[in-house]
């Protein structure tokens, strides 16, 4: 109950893409100007979230919303009730959506991204835990489902990240027990004559065939060339509609980091990003939204216009399922999903 039915994002034309200043805030000043009041954050993600009309949870009917009290909203249909924050990653927040918007704000204006400590200092939160919180449910934002696949020259390899185990990842309490390694697979766009694109980033039990071709169906486009190292894994790429280029690293006299630069780096500054910004506290158990948000920031590092990153990070926001503090906590991604 109280979950809207979500449908994908069309991507936009020129007559649809959001314009600044009138879709969205593009400087502080602005933002403040805009979302000065509770009502007024509620009444911005009611246009964004039901830009065509109520969408009821329960009947499925479109209709002009219906205002109850305490900022109800009501189904001329059914009579269901509903708020605009149910079902999305803000249902049964206890923080304002003013500090929801200036979080989301400030999340997108840093180039490589904010701590949880970095984030409760700058809003001023009363708990390390709310913060941390807030920053896990934004990452299950980052990620459309209907994002374009790669395509063109592709790169692809696996590698190790080493992260430091710990008993809770939010307690004082908690010490360093063991460093952890996992592995990883990284697929980066190779633009020409020089350049990378964008990225594609998961975790994967084993660095076999079995393990690297659904992350290549769901990361590269058919018909693309992929580009790899040596290792028997990628032999079936043909067959599996690929075209593939091999260079065998054993023996030969060109270093990796030469021959395959775009895993290599992006690899190199994704470690650097979790031991600069996160400290080295990034926990296994919540690795792969890690890896969502540094996919969000890498394929969006040109972006001229962050006040356009604030809003599309607002607009999967609404559209995402809610998720609890416990879950967070104990629930590790499905490989593959």
């Amino acid at each position: 109950p109280g979950r809207s039915r979500r449908r994908p994002r069309q991507p936009d034309t020129p007559a649809t893409a959001p314009i600044g200043g009138k879709d969205y805030p593009t400087t502080w000043v602005q933002f403040l100007d805009w979302f000065h009041s509770e009502q007024a954050c509620r009444d911005y993600l009611e246009k964004l979230r039901w830009s065509d009309g109520l969408i009821c949870p329960k009947c499925g009917v479109i209709s002009q919303v219906g205002r109850g009290s305490r900022g109800r909203l009501i189904c001329p249909a059914c009579r269901h009730q509903a708020t605009v924050t149910a079902g999305t990653i803000f249902d049964k927040t206890r923080t304002e959506l003013r500090v929801w918007f200036a979080a989301i704000w400030y999340i997108t204006n840093q180039k490589h991204g904010i701590s949880a400590l970095g984030l409760q200092r700058v809003l001023g939160l009363g708990s390390y835990e709310t913060a941390w919180t807030m920053l896990h449910r934004l990452r299950r934002a980052m990620v459309r489902p209907d994002r374009e696949l790669l395509h063109g020259e592709v790169e692809v390899d696996e590698t190790y990240l080493a992260l430091t185990d710990r008993i809770d990842p939010i307690s004082a309490a908690g010490r360093k027990s063991n460093t952890a390694k996992v592995l990883v697979a990284i697929a980066v766009e190779m633009l020409q004559p020089k350049g990378f694109g964008r990225i594609r980033i998961q975790r994967i039990d084993r660095g076999n065939h079995d393990h690297l071709m659904p992350f290549i169906k769901t990361s590269i486009t058919p018909g693309s060339l992929i580009h790899s190292d040596g290792s028997p894994a990628y032999r079936q790429l043909k067959e599996n509609g690929y075209e593939h280029r091999q260079t065998v690293h054993l023996g030969s006299a060109t270093p990796a980091h030469e021959s395959m630069p775009g895993v290599h780096r992006v690899a190199s500054l994704l470690q650097r990003w979790m031991m600069g910004t996160h400290h080295g506290a990034v926990q296994p158990g919540q690795l792969d939204y890690y890896l969502d948000e540094y996919v969000f920031r890498f394929n969006r590092r040109s972006s001229r216009s962050r006040g356009l990153l604030f809003y599309r990070l607002l607009q999967q926001a609404v559209v995402t399922k809610p998720v609890t503090y416990e879950t967070v906590v104990k629930k590790r991604r499905k490989s593959g999903n």
